[in-house]
């Protein structure tokens, strides 16, 4: 069994599309705008049929999928966030750097017992990241 995040941009779900994908090389696998709801009943959701209704992001071997459903994301997120698992130190700190980009780090990187290293960020979105490498 895998997990897969699923998060609530409010809004914001294209630049974090781009974000992503400048910052953590995400490929977009699937994009769908309210408007390709053949219903018509996914834009009652935000009133405008360009939001995104769902996009998923390979990351890697992972997927972040997200959508742009009002008032469900950005700050007050507690009590989680996502791993993102590095190939090397080096990888790690490039990575925590770019999703340090206009975001708030709350654990610098460092090294401890149980990894190389180790930090956290919230990003730009107000989606808190634990970036870990084992070296």
């Amino acid at each position: 069994m895998q997990l897969d995040p699923y998060v609530h941009f409010d809004g914001h779900c294209e630049d974090a599309i781009r974000f992503y994908r400048h910052a953590l090389g995400a490929e977009v696998t699937t994009l769908v705008r309210r408007s390709d709801d053949p219903s018509g009943r996914a834009d009652d959701a935000t009133g405008d049929p360009d939001t995104v209704l769902h996009v998923s992001l390979r990351i890697g071997e992972a997927m972040l999928s997200g959508t742009d459903m009002p008032g469900r994301g950005g700050s007050g997120w507690l009590g989680y966030s996502v791993t993102l698992p590095a190939a090397s130190d080096a990888d790690a700190e490039r990575l925590f750097a770019r999703l340090a980009e206009g975001g708030q780090v709350t654990m610098p990187l460092t090294t401890t017992f149980f990894a190389s290293r180790i930090g956290m960020v919230t990003d730009r979105f107000g989606v808190p990241w634990t970036v870990v490498s084992d070296g």
